[in-house]
């Protein structure tokens, strides 16, 4: 009887060992309960899709030569006035005008993302105008998403006259895109008048 009672004692003791058993390990973390990934780290600023000024200049001065008197004038007037341009063009045009006026030019036009292409205009005048002009061209151009929106007519009205260095500047607008040509002249046109400029792939005689 003695050593029953003692085998039972034993028994609901239990070992020694299973009462120093380390507690479960944690469970893990549902992913309901998980802390939110870190923030991605911001992306690199994209690069502007216009012309800043200063290359503006630099360019314009390309076609004018560096130091032109009242270049620097007209592109800074057209930068307050306008803003930053998304393209511009470099080319030369010819004019002859008694009343009724015609143009032609051709350059190349340079859009900040998608490149270079040729590009030629055409367009005829009406006013009180006379004489007849050679002029080196450079056009900022402002909000051309598209370069294939560049070619079509482009109404125009402007006023001629060589008195800051010979050169000249106008607009012409078609919706929401607007062309500013600064003109360098050689020869002598005076006076007043309004028509269109047409831009196209490829040059014309017509100039409608």
């Amino acid at each position: 009887m003695r050593v029953t009672g003692l085998m039972m004692a034993l028994a609901l003791a239990g070992p020694a060992w299973a009462q120093e058993a380390p507690p479960p390990p944690p469970q893990a973390t549902s992913p309901a309960e998980a802390p939110p990934p870190a923030p991605d780290a911001a992306p690199a600023a994209a690069k502007p899709a216009t012309y800043q000024e200063k290359d503006v200049l630099t360019a314009a001065e390309g076609v004018f030569g560096k130091g032109a008197e009242g270049l620097a004038d007209i592109v800074r007037k057209t930068f307050k006035d306008r803003g930053q341009p998304n393209a511009y063009i470099v080319g030369k045009e010819a004019g002859l005008a008694v009343v009724v006026g015609v143009r032609y030019g051709s350059g190349m036009l340079y859009h900040k993302v998608e490149g270079e292409r040729k590009v030629h205009w055409t367009g005829p005048s009406v006013g009180f105008d006379i004489g007849g002009d050679g002029s080196k061209v450079f056009a900022l151009v402002y909000n051309l998403n598209d370069s294939e929106d560049l070619y079509r007519r482009y109404p125009a009205a402007e006023g001629k006259a060589y008195v800051i260095g010979g050169f000249t500047a106008n607009y012409l607008q078609r919706d929401n895109i607007v062309i500013v040509p600064i003109k360098l002249g050689v020869g002598w046109r005076l006076g007043l008048n309004a028509g269109y400029m047409k831009f196209s792939k490829k040059g014309k005689i017509l100039p409608f």
